[in-house]
């Protein structure tokens, strides 16, 4: 059940393209106010000129701790509050686990999980004194399952649903609500902009084929991301909201595929469990 809700203010990450862009610009059509965060927020000069007054663009990477702070400020001063946290921003590696280098790994987790991180230390002190609120965590299809190639970036999206599993029974009783969601592949910029790890030919049955395989999907199997935001909104509209929210059919039997794996695995040896 879903009730009619007053204007609320939005802090969105990654809010210039795919998801970010299309929850923005969802929130400020039905009149709410949007502090839309982005490296470089351009992509959104044609949103501030039509919705001038609730949109507050801030130029602002989410793995500078400072920036997101004088953000979260800039925010409350012009809209007085925070009712929304959408942590949208994302970073994608593909490659299989051993040909990330170093630097490729702490570059997707600085984003992904350290990001994450930012955002809720600088946000959570506002939620806390409204004693209201609600927490979008960015996960994805990943954040239950992982294949072949990509085991760096599901390792953040687990790190992230890891830490929303401990952060939703903290803030429940201050009367923060925490969603995770999980889209499915979505059409975006997302998967063009991966960053690839070098190649190791004995991977090239695993890892290259999964690649080829993703790039000849059909347009059909990727969601459209104005859908998966009109969701998000009706989840955060709803009385209760769920913990994981898995949107699009591919991501919701991803997430059944994954349970029904750890339930046999966990079932099957019932006597080795038991022995332990």
């Amino acid at each position: 059940m879903t009730t009619s809700a007053p204007a609320q203010t939005w802090f969105i990450t990654g809010a210039t393209s795919g998801i970010g862009r299309q929850l923005t610009l969802a929130a400020l059509q039905r009149g709410d106010n949007v502090a839309a965060l982005a490296r470089t927020t351009s992509g959104l000069d044609d949103l501030a000129q039509q919705f001038d007054t609730t949109l507050l663009t801030l130029t602002a990477d989410v793995r500078d701790e400072a920036a997101v702070q004088n953000a979260v400020q800039r925010t409350v001063a012009a809209f007085d509050r925070i009712d929304v946290v959408a942590n949208n921003a994302g970073y994608g590696l593909f490659g299989a686990v051993e040909e990330a280098s170093d630097a490729q790994a702490r570059a997707v987790f600085d984003t992904n999980v350290f990001g994450v991180l930012n955002v809720l230390r600088a946000t959570l002190p506002v939620l806390r004194a409204q004693r209201s609120g609600h927490i979008l965590q960015g996960s994805s299809v990943y954040g239950q399952s992982a294949h072949p190639g990509v085991g760096l970036l599901a390792a953040t999206k687990y790190a992230v649903e890891g830490l929303s599993d401990a952060l939703v029974a903290e803030l429940a009783p201050l009367g923060i609500k925490v969603t995770i969601v999980q889209p499915q592949f979505t059409a975006t910029g997302f998967l063009s902009n991966l960053a690839v790890a070098d190649p190791t030919p004995d991977y090239d049955p695993t890892v290259r084929a999964v690649r080829q395989g993703i790039g000849e999907l059909p347009s059909s199997a990727f969601a459209d991301a104005a859908g998966i935001a009109a969701a998000i909104l009706a989840t955060v509209d709803a009385d209760t909201a769920p913990l994981r929210l898995a949107l699009g059919e591919a991501s919701a039997e991803g997430m059944r595929t994954a349970l029904r794996a750890r339930l046999r695995d966990l079932d099957g040896w019932t006597k080795i469990v038991a022995a332990a």
